[in-house]
């Protein structure tokens, strides 16, 4: 079986390419892991020896069939505990991610599956990113990122990233959520019509209905 460290690469390979079409480089993936390029490059050599990964020199990674069905086992485990903190210990959105690195490779399928069922089965966490099935589906709406959004399009928020917990408490702050309806606008957002100023880094972390 993988190694954490081999699910931590696979996870971080899939999700770079959940919300745009690029693949992820060797040094994007070191700056994503805050690993030194170095070990990142022996690292992608074991994962794609194992038949996880295809990659060639100076190349982009990309997952195989078989690791993109251990990226998606490991984000299942990983969304549906960060959901089950936020519903049932009462976690704040910006407080799960770290919890949920550690736990996703410590309990067991039964637990994982009793998770499921009490939660009712969500199909995103709680920033928004789609929680994959036991078979590995994940459903996903047609989404902007809101840097991309015209002035004036109007959507509900889809998902925001997890990357930086004080963005995440600022954007909460600012009353910016997964579900609400929001407008882009050329001074920030408005919410239920009033303008609303976002923080450094904002319109690269919310993505919209398109």
């Amino acid at each position: 079986m993988p190694s954490p460290a081999f699910d931590d690469y696979l996870k971080t390979v899939y999700a770079h390419t959940e919300w745009q079409d690029a693949p992820i480089t060797p040094s994007q993936l070191a700056t994503a892991l805050g690993i030194a390029p170095s070990s990142v490059t022996e690292m992608v050599k074991k994962l794609s020896a194992a038949g996880l990964v295809s990659h060639q020199p100076y190349g982009a990674v990309r997952l195989t069939d078989a690791g993109r069905e251990r990226a998606l086992q490991m984000l299942r485990r990983h969304r549906l505990i960060e959901t089950w903190l936020v519903r049932e210990f009462g976690y704040a959105w910006h407080e799960v991610h770290d919890e949920a690195e550690v736990l996703e490779h410590t309990i067991s399928d039964r637990l994982l599956e009793g998770i499921d069922q009490r939660l009712g089965r969500p199909r995103f966490d709680p920033h928004g990113d789609a929680i994959p099935d036991a078979e590995g589906r994940v459903e996903r709406e047609p989404f902007v990122l809101l840097a991309d959004a015209v002035d004036g399009h109007a959507g509900r928020v889809l998902r925001v990233s997890d990357r930086d917990p004080e963005l995440l408490q600022a954007l909460e702050d600012a009353g910016v959520a997964v579900g609400v309806e929001l407008t882009a606008s050329a001074d920030g957002i408005r919410i239920h019509g009033a303008a609303t100023a976002l923080p450094d880094g904002a319109v690269d972390a919310i993505w919209l209905t398109a």
